[in-house]
């Protein structure tokens, strides 16, 4: 395999004839670059070929599905990838247009223990990634990804024989099949299903009307534009969208999937944003009734409310707080054989008998319209409402080059740290813990916290604060804490939300 470089540019001839594949791309538990200045289709074709190599060398039956999402360029990346897969020896099953969810879904109903779905997920165009794994339900996290990237970037890849496509046709079917069974409401409920043009729009607004809910369909039709907002349920741009059409269309809630199909965001009857961990605690609270003493898989960005919650105290439920990323939280989900794991960005992990154990924006969607059925005459907005007072910012997301964010970070937790350790406080509360294990979310006497942590797959920081005083109490946390702290850092860029 020809080693790849970084430092190609196109309309040359060495970029028509050598990988360009710059490093960074190889995130924590999946890839992503910027399509022609990050990486090329031969770069993407040696990712296939690298992935190849490495199922090969860890054992794993090299049968692979592959799927794209809708944008202009994915089918033309998943194609350069599939090369490299064939090169490599691999039997490819080709889904064509899917969502990530639909692609790992295949790895259970085709008999394939391998996965790369060609997305970028929520990022603006111009991005393109590959999500993958090798033993389902899990995707890579960073060891495999560690390893993956030293055998492209140094050209370790290996070229097979073996290697065999099969297009899969109908498979959207079958996927919406799965999604659907076991779900049928008796309840009338009206549902926004929003989708931000994005390809949940081929998959969603369906699999609400097999679970019989009556869909108001809102930005369902396929524009790989994106030309309102970009498909992600965890901005303010879609709720605001998703909001409005509720208040006008006086639906019961509404629905909203990003980019690739993993996530689902949700607004109440009133047209207000519930943030996913708090539906995630809303699930707890009803799933924890019925299935005794469960245990429940939360990212560090989520509200602490699921370790002081009476109702899950009452039904002998256990939360265990880990490292953001659907990769980490769906690994400790299945490691601890946990019924179902929530992540404030909106990724759902549902075991037995719900799911799968993957990520599955379309599932997350179908329990919560369970649990609506299971309170009948009760809304959204109520079952909210019965949740304790906690004010929750968006998360917001300051710019720091992917070279620097790591090292900046470091410095970050250290001074947290030293905080704690000397007996510091915070806006007049003591610290009582500075939790680690990704970033640093420091914890108040009164619960209240604060988390600076590195996205995992953007060149960003990630900050979130929590108040279980007041809203006005949660943008102090933030204006007076951590806004005048990280501005002390040249290399943090402006924010790109306010709260």
């Amino acid at each position: 395999m020809q080693k790849p470089r970084s430092d190609l540019r196109a309309n040359t001839a060495d970029y028509e004839t050598i990988p360009l594949v710059k490093a960074t791309g190889f995130r924590e538990y999946d890839a992503r670059w910027i399509l022609d200045t990050e990486i090329n289709l031969l770069g993407l074709q040696a990712l296939g070929l690298g992935l190849a190599t490495y199922v090969h060398e860890v054992g794993t039956r090299p049968r692979i599905v592959v799927g794209h999402d809708y944008r202009s360029y994915s089918l033309s990346v998943k194609q350069a990838l599939i090369l490299g897969l064939l090169e490599g020896g691999m039997e490819v099953l080709d889904i064509g247009l899917a969502l990530s969810p639909t692609a790992y879904f295949a790895q259970f109903a085709l008999d394939a223990p391998c996965v790369a779905m060609v997305t970028a997920s929520h990022n603006e165009n111009g991005w393109t990634g590959v999500k993958m794994g090798a033993n389902p339900p899990l995707t890579f996290g960073p060891d495999e990804i560690g390893r993956l990237k030293t055998i492209v970037l140094e050209g370790q890849g290996v070229a097979r024989p073996g290697g065999r496509l099969e297009r899969v046709e109908g498979f959207r079917d079958r996927y919406l099949d799965e999604v659907t069974t076991g779900v049928k409401l008796t309840r009338p409920l009206k549902v926004v299903a929003a989708c931000g043009n994005g390809t949940a729009g081929a998959f969603a607004p369906e699999a609400l009307r097999r679970m019989g809910v009556e869909v108001i369909e809102m930005d369902t039709e396929l524009d790989y534009n994106f030309p309102k907002y970009n498909p992600n349920p965890e901005d303010h741009a879609m709720l605001s969208q998703m909001a409005q059409r509720v208040r006008e269309t006086g639906a019961d809630l509404a629905l909203g999937f990003d980019g690739d199909g993993d996530r689902c965001g949700v607004v109440d009857d009133t047209g207000e944003e519930i943030f996913a961990d708090k539906i995630g605690l809303m699930l707890a609270r009803d799933l924890s009734a019925l299935h005794a003493d469960a245990t429940f898989v939360v990212d560090v960005k989520s509200t602490g409310l699921y370790k002081t919650d009476a109702v899950l105290k009452a039904n002998g439920a256990d939360t265990v707080y880990w490292k953001t990323g659907h990769s980490y939280i769906k690994r400790k989900t299945a490691e601890l054989g946990a019924l179902a794991g929530f992540e404030k960005s909106g990724h759902f992990f549902f075991n037995a008998p719900i799911g799968r154990g993957y990520d599955d924006g379309i599932v997350a969607a179908g329990a919560i319209l369970a649990m609506l059925d299971r309170n009948p005459g009760k809304k959204l907005s109520e079952l909210k409402a019965a949740l304790p007072d906690a004010w929750t910012s968006l998360t917001m997301s300051p710019h720091c080059d992917d070279e620097l964010k790591y090292e900046v970070l470091e410095r970050i937790v250290a001074g947290y740290e030293a905080l704690a350790a000397a007996g510091g406080s915070i806006l007049g509360r003591k610290i009582v813990e500075a939790i680690t294990v990704n970033g640093v979310r420091v914890h108040l006497e009164d619960g209240s916290w604060v988390l600076v942590r590195a996205s995992s797959n953007k060149p960003e920081l990630v900050v979130v604060v929590e108040s279980m005083r007041s809203a006005d109490d949660m943008r102090a946390l933030f204006h007076d804490e951590v806004k005048p702290r990280l501005a002390k850092y040249p290399e943090i860029g402006a924010y790109n939300q306010e709260i």
